[in-house]
């Protein structure tokens, strides 16, 4: 098994901490699939076990999941913003929307100074993804 170290990107995800924790998980897991299907080389090979059974196939590296104060994910998302690197987010408004289009929509209706950022998703190489959540803290 591979050390984090052995890996020469990193995913990040930062989720505002003033959320809720079920705020929280369902962010998290709705940006992963975002950076899943920007960067389809960060998934692996499809899992068997023992007895045969397949499953579905998961990002091959960790991903990393730290809370922030909105001042300080709202500087995270302008450093990945300079930076050009992907990223996915989730704003306030998608709590409330119930499908891709409406969420789509949702983003759209704002200015990028604007947004009600909650939650970012970014990948790159290390040092630019630790530079871009400079402030941010590991989730506990």
């Amino acid at each position: 098994m591979c050390g984090m170290n052995a890996f020469p990107t990193k995913i990040a995800i930062v989720v505002r901490d003033d959320l809720e924790p079920w705020q929280r998980l369902n962010v998290t897991a709705f940006l992963a699939g975002g950076i899943a299907a920007a960067v389809p080389e960060l998934i692996g090979e499809p899992y068997v076990d023992g007895g045969g059974a397949t499953y579905l196939p998961v990002f091959g590296q960790p991903v990393l999941v730290f809370e922030a104060t909105k001042d300080v994910l709202t500087a995270a998302h302008g450093r990945a913003l300079g930076r050009g690197m992907p990223m996915a987010v989730f704003t306030s408004d998608l709590f409330t929307t119930g499908n891709d289009e409406d969420n789509r929509a949702a983003v759209a209706a704002v200015a990028t100074e604007e947004l009600d950022l909650v939650a970012i998703a970014v990948h790159g190489p290390k040092n630019a993804v630790d530079k871009v959540t400079k402030g941010a803290r590991m989730h506990p």
